[in-house]
């Protein structure tokens, strides 16, 4: 069992950066991969990054690419997302997401923290 609590969102303004923490609880907290999503008004939930529990691989959206940063702290057991470059359509709720190696689909799942970006 995983047990996700991020923070660190709040207003920006465009073309500012801000970095979203997410505290992991549970032992096996090193052998998920963990992810971020965001949930836009109005529109569905979207896949940001995600980060791999061994190598640490990475990937993104496109619509993130280059501005966004996915990082793990084992030590800390914490992701963290470095976002520079701030639109105003990155708007949303964010939320830290993490799944099994064996699963295809994040079962666990964060409150989320809203991040407002001002044009």
């Amino acid at each position: 069992q995983v047990q996700l609590v991020e923070s660190g969102g709040g207003l920006v303004q465009a073309g500012g950066s801000l970095r979203l923490s997410c505290a992991a609880s549970g032992r096996t907290f090193g052998m998920y991969f963990m992810g971020w999503f965001r949930q836009a008004p109005g529109k569905e939930r979207e896949f940001v990054a995600t980060i791999s529990p061994i190598a640490g691989s990475t990937s993104y959206a496109n619509s993130v690419k280059g501005r966004f940063t996915i990082s793990r702290d084992k030590a800390e057991n914490a992701i963290y997302l470095q976002m520079n470059s701030l639109k105003p359509e990155d708007t949303a709720v964010y939320y830290c997401a993490a799944r099994t190696l064996r699963s295809t689909e994040y079962a666990y799942w964060g409150q989320g923290t809203q991040v407002p970006v001002s044009s």
